[in-house]
């Protein structure tokens, strides 16, 4: 026979163990019941990539802890779109550019059908400015666009939406696009070696060079290619804008007083079966905190001053295009929705 005292032990102990594992178990539950989103990005070394892995924290305090987000990057931009269109992601990196191809059915979005449905407009974050840089000793063989037509440029790797707006630049201008498709880390021994004549640079918010650019810049002196005024006028008859970048993005001269950029906007979008509710609560989250996050990185200074008209200028750029009912919420509560858009519904 078991002494009581030593019953009673047990008892306790084996009660002891039990509430242990219960205790234990219920986080792992907690855990295990947190959804996952998936935010698909251009490579690692891009602004987009960078931009979102330090937006994670502000994204899963905004859905209460209900969600853990991962940022996964591809090669290109049109990668991390097609990736969310296809079901392997829910936050797709892009641009108006590339929603514009989307919709149209071209480049790289010709004969592509998505898996799961198409990005719809969600959130636009910030704009991007794209011109063209040459090696400084090379540079008097440049004067304008038209001297690179045909010769072998990197317009940054292929798919990525300042790649897409060199190429309507192009079109609208007449030039002959040929690509070279290198490693960005290698941008600079191509420049001095010739293998490529000239490199697309892009800075966001008219502020802060792309991480390889900034390399590329220690590395060695480049020179900036302006369009000349008649190609100016050209793409603007195009319908494309022309924005000034202050020179001063690099740390010496580039060669010109101010640099002539086509200027592209950036965002995040979303499928539309993404829950109205985690869109509206993403928007509401990042608007309170747009004054935090220009102060943490100043390619968000535009969309701080003006968050609700990026918005606004992201879905004028594709007014076809139908919009999240997350973003259309937020904009209705703002009083800066136009009837005249369509709001998306998931499957269609």
């Amino acid at each position: 026979m078991q002494h009581p005292r030593r019953s009673h032990w047990l008892a306790l102990s084996t009660a002891g163990v039990a509430l242990a594992i219960v205790a234990t178990a219920a986080p792992l539950a907690q855990s295990q019941e947190r959804k996952s989103i998936r935010w698909s990005t251009s490579s690692v070394d891009s602004y987009g990539y960078k931009v979102a892995a330090a937006m994670t924290k502000i994204a899963e305090e905004a859905l209460g802890g209900e969600y853990t987000i991962t940022v996964n990057p591809y090669p290109s931009t049109t990668g991390a779109m097609k990736a969310t269109m296809d079901g392997t992601g829910e936050i797709g990196y892009t641009a108006d550019v590339g929603m514009t191809q989307l919709y149209g059915g071209d480049g790289g979005f010709k004969n592509y059908t998505p898996g799961k449905g198409k990005l719809v407009h969600t959130w636009y974050a910030y704009p991007m400015e794209s011109f063209m840089a040459v090696p400084a000793d090379k540079a008097a063989q440049f004067k304008c666009l038209k001297d690179l037509s045909g010769k072998p440029v990197f317009f940054t790797p292929a798919g990525f939406m300042n790649w897409l707006n060199f190429q309507r630049m192009y079109k609208a201008l007449g030039y002959d696009f040929k690509h070279v498709q290198i490693d960005p880390k290698t941008q600079s021994d191509a420049l001095k070696g010739g293998t490529i004549a000239g490199s697309v640079a892009y800075t966001t918010a008219g502020r802060s060079l792309a991480p390889y650019w900034k390399e590329t810049d220690v590395r060695m002196d480049v020179k900036i290619v302006n369009p000349c005024p008649e190609e100016i006028t050209k793409l603007q008859a195009a319908g494309l804008a022309v924005a000034d970048v202050d020179p001063k993005v690099f740390s010496k001269s580039v060669g010109v007083d101010g640099i002539k950029a086509v200027p592209i906007l950036f965002g995040y979008n979303m499928r539309a079966d993404m829950p109205e509710d985690v869109v509206y609560k993403l928007l509401t989250a990042f608007y309170n905190k747009r004054d935090d996050l220009a102060k943490a990185d100043p390619g968000f200074a535009p969309m701080a001053k003006d968050f609700i008209g990026m918005q606004v200028n992201g879905i004028k750029a594709n007014p076809d295009v139908p919009v999240h009912a997350g973003l259309a919420k937020f904009l209705k509560e703002h009083k800066a929705w136009d009837d005249k858009w369509k709001i998306a519904k998931a499957g269609s």
